[in-house]
């Protein structure tokens, strides 16, 4: 199969599957393998002729795979067992947040990476940013030989539901619709999502139970992402969770890419962050500027924490050497400004997949957004 048909492909299936009947038998098979036709039958309330119409349309996508044969201890034909094909597709996955150059990477449908680039195109904004990211992902799709299901994209500042990039201070962007033209230079289904929101939606595909939760990520500027009862909270100017842009309540006063002093991203945005660690003249001055800038991200967060009653705080983008001191100055600052029930039952830790946080949430997104599928936890 050609790249222009895998590509023809993976858009009939975004036109196809979410809210279908093929997307409802699909999502039984992640939810629960090796279940047969008639086990899906059952399930859906569906005929027997009916399901198996929709599995061979699925098996001839490289959606579905016949496993093997059960067992029986009675006359007649075994039932064959199916599943979810967890290998026949890739996804792109590219994070325009980190502040040295862009990261994009292959990943099959489980989350397994089988290609990646870093550092790609150096600190570039504007136009040459967008460019930079196409670039990226022709490099990408050139590294794979199967068919591409889609790319989930991660952008800096405020994203709408039809993947325009309404602000990102950072990248120089206002009102940049990224999907629309990534879709028409790769001819592939585009999902593009806020960094610190696919942060979020990753961490909460992995908790072992449903959590209210938010994702602060460092990166270019500072972003939050918020589940709450299972959904990503958007707000109706998608900007829930931006908290880079709000005044701290401190005494700093450095100027923001935003043309204001005293935002949070100000101080510990990584490029402003990392220029005052390199100044610092000692390991004690080191520890009070982290200290300083964990306190400001406790005094900021405390509110949020308090109103939407989050469960656990989840620091991303930076290492554990500057993550550890940053949370406990945070959870600190926090103390007075929640319930001590709040404050002690709160879960505040670093990420636990570093960098690849990122790259996990774009493949939660496009599965989501092409197949109608919630990939189930332990696959990603």
């Amino acid at each position: 199969m050609t790249l222009e048909e895998t590509r023809s492909d993976a858009l009939r299936l975004q036109r196809q599957l979410p809210g279908s009947s093929h997307g409802r038998v699909l999502q039984l098979l992640v939810a629960e393998p090796d279940q047969s036709r008639a086990d899906l039958a059952r399930a859906t309330g569906f005929t027997k002729a009916t399901v198996s119409a929709l599995v061979l349309d699925m098996i001839e996508d490289g959606l579905v795979v016949e496993t093997r044969r059960r067992a029986v201890d009675r006359p007649g034909r075994p039932a064959v067992e199916l599943n979810f094909d967890w290998s026949a597709w890739r996804i792109l996955a590219i994070d325009l947040s980190p502040a040295e150059g862009f990261t994009g990477a292959v990943l099959d449908l489980a989350g397994g990476v089988h290609h990646r680039i870093a550092g790609f195109g150096g600190p570039v904004k504007g136009g040459d940013a967008v460019q930079a990211a196409i670039d990226l992902a022709h490099q990408l799709s050139d590294m794979v030989d199967v068919g591409i299901l889609g790319v989930g994209v991660s952008a800096p500042g405020t994203v709408d539901a039809d993947g325009v990039v309404l602000e990102s201070h950072n990248l120089r962007w206002s009102q940049v619709p990224l999907r629309d033209v990534m879709l028409r230079e790769l001819q592939l289904p585009v999902c593009v999502e806020n960094d610190a929101n696919l942060v979020a939606l990753a961490e909460y595909a992995l908790s072992p139970e449903p959590t209210d939760l938010m994702a602060v990520k460092l990166g270019y500027g500072v972003g939050g992402g918020i589940v709450a009862n299972g959904q990503l909270i958007h707000g109706s100017r998608f900007t829930a969770g931006e908290i880079g842009h709000i005044a701290s309540g401190d005494d700093a006063d450095a100027p923001c890419v935003c043309g204001r002093v005293g935002c949070l991203e100000a101080t510990l945005s990584l490029p402003r962050l990392h220029m005052r660690l390199s100044g610092a003249r000692d390991a004690e001055e080191r520890a009070g500027i982290l200290d300083a800038a964990g306190r400001m991200l406790g005094n900021a967060l405390a509110p949020v924490v308090g109103a939407l009653g989050i469960e656990a705080l989840i620091l991303t983008g930076v290492n554990e050497a500057i993550a550890a001191p940053l949370l406990a100055a945070a959870r600190e600052a926090m103390r007075p400004r929640l319930t001590d029930d709040a404050w002690k039952s709160l879960d505040m830790r670093v990420d636990a997949m570093g960098g690849d946080i990122v790259l996990r949430g774009a493949l939660s997104l496009v599965t989501s957004g092409v197949l109608g599928l919630r990939v189930a936890n332990d696959r990603i």
